[in-house]
């Protein structure tokens, strides 16, 4: 089908110069779709709020990059989630004010998740022939930060599978789930997936997805796989648990960490479900191991806005490092937030999920002081991410999100299952399933070796947030 076009307007008692100079301020109550971005500038990071898709939830929150400026009456927006199109934001005189237009491009990929979005089913297309392997991500809600690249890397991961002749012969298909951030919609889609054919899911989701969805397919005899950073313990000879644990993010980090903030006050901070909780109690073990102390720790739920109650704590507690356990879009409010409020000239932060998509949205100046600890960061030297690099930007162009563990991680994961499935003398997920245990491959990051249901060994990198990106340290 061809593209649809959808609009939504907006009156602003104030002439045009004056909203587009303020456009990206993100003064809420629906300023110019409550969109937020730093500068107002080709290849700048821009997230709002498009009231016009008719989502029983509310606003639909879009996350693109500027491609185009005219000021002072049009900026262009190519974005990424939850669905790949273009937006035109058009700021026009309307009497004494200005009405300010939004259009929105809608192909098929954005028309089917609308309609799935709003209940509707929607066929995935002929599976037949192929292999088919869905991935369960978060196209919306507070970890849609990670999706865009996620998806483009699990493509090209496809792509070069089948560029080697497939798996067994047949070429392999991805099928994409959105579970909303939000556990009970991942489990509807993690069946959509299942139903749709797909034998092995990839869930690059929090661990409240991942958790809920394998639970409740535990007899579908479907192989789940968590390719992302994880406190494990999921058990099962059908689930496997890849990515990184905090433990060993937390080793890396926490001396180092130390040395650099001049002090050993902790203030633990994150959301509330079972990875945050898992690095907290891990966090305490580590820190008295290597002489810190705990002053504080607090939970807010994933979607929280609305951190100053949390951040005049952590100032009043007298911490020397923040240890931040928030995901996606909390943790760059969060952060936001504690640059506004003078939090970086009292204590460094360290952020366990901290890549380079979430760093972007943070903003240069908000990130500053920031460190995050993981087995990939894009700014890794060597030939082979480089050349891992180039391929990633030559297949999806210059507005394409960056790389980070969390988006790298699926495209290994895809490698390492399609060798599972070529080494399994059956087709038997549960033999697969062995055989992806006991994976041992180089990739961009380094050699990854999979040693068992709990142990994923890989370097970790301790990396500071600067302006354009991060400075990586020595493995820890």
């Amino acid at each position: 089908m061809g593209r649809l076009a959808l609009t939504a307007e907006q009156h602003v008692d104030a002439p045009p110069e004056a909203v587009f100079a303020l456009f990206g301020a993100g003064a809420g109550a629906g300023w110019v779709f409550d969109a937020v971005c730093d500068r107002v500038a080709v290849g700048a990071v821009v997230t709002l709020q498009a009231p016009m898709f008719g989502v029983a939830a509310g606003p639909v929150e879009i996350l693109g990059r500027i491609s185009a400026v005219r000021a002072p009456s049009r900026i262009e927006i190519r974005h990424d989630q939850p669905w790949r199109g273009r937006l035109r934001v058009h700021v026009d005189p309307d009497g004494a004010g200005t009405r300010v237009r939004l259009i929105a491009d809608l192909d098929d990929a954005g028309l089917h998740w609308l309609m799935r979005r709003r209940g509707f089913t929607v066929p995935d297309g002929a599976l037949e022939g192929t292999h088919p392997v869905g991935l369960l991500t978060s196209k919306s809600g507070p970890a849609s930060v990670f999706a865009s690249g996620t998806e483009n890397l699990a493509a090209m991961a496809v792509d070069e599978i089948n560029a080697e002749g497939g798996v067994n012969g047949r070429p392999m298909r991805l099928v994409v789930g959105d579970d909303a951030t939000d556990p009970r919609l991942g489990t509807i889609e993690a069946w959509r997936l299942v139903n749709a054919g797909c034998r092995v899911i990839m869930a690059s989701t929090t661990s409240a997805t991942f958790s809920r969805a394998a639970d409740e397919l535990r007899d579908s005899g479907v192989l789940m796989v968590q390719p992302v950073m994880n406190e494990g313990g999921s058990g099962g000879a059908l689930r496997v648990q890849l990515g990184e644990r905090p433990e060993s993010q937390l080793r890396a980090a926490t001396r180092p960490i130390m040395q650099v903030a001049g002090g050993r006050r902790w203030f633990l901070a994150g959301n509330d479900y079972v990875w945050p909780q898992v690095v907290h109690s891990t966090a305490r073990r580590v820190l008295a191991e290597d002489g810190g102390t705990v002053v504080g720790e607090t939970f807010a739920p994933l979607g929280t806005r609305d951190f100053a109650p949390l951040i005049e704590d952590v100032l009043n507690s007298g911490a020397d490092v923040i240890l931040s356990s928030f995901v996606g879009a909390d943790l760059v409010h969060f952060e936001r937030q504690c640059h506004a409020m003078g939090v970086r000239d009292r204590c460094r932060s360290l952020a366990l999920a901290l890549d380079e998509p979430t760093r972007e949205r943070i903003g240069d100046d908000a990130a500053a002081g920031m460190w995050g600890v993981s087995g990939y960061f894009e700014e890794l030297p060597g030939d082979v991410n480089e050349a891992f690099l180039q391929r990633y930007r030559s297949a999806y162009g210059p507005f394409a999100p960056p790389v980070s563990s969390i988006t790298e991680s699926v495209y290994e994961a895809i490698h390492l299952y399609a060798k599972a499935v070529r080494r399994a003398a059956v087709d038997d997920l549960e033999d697969i399933a062995r055989e992806l245990r006991g994976s041992r491959d180089a990739f961009p990051r380094g050699e990854v070796a999979v040693v068992g249901p709990e142990t994923v060994r890989q370097r970790m990198f301790l990396a500071e947030a600067t302006r354009g990106g991060f400075r990586v340290g020595l493995p820890g």
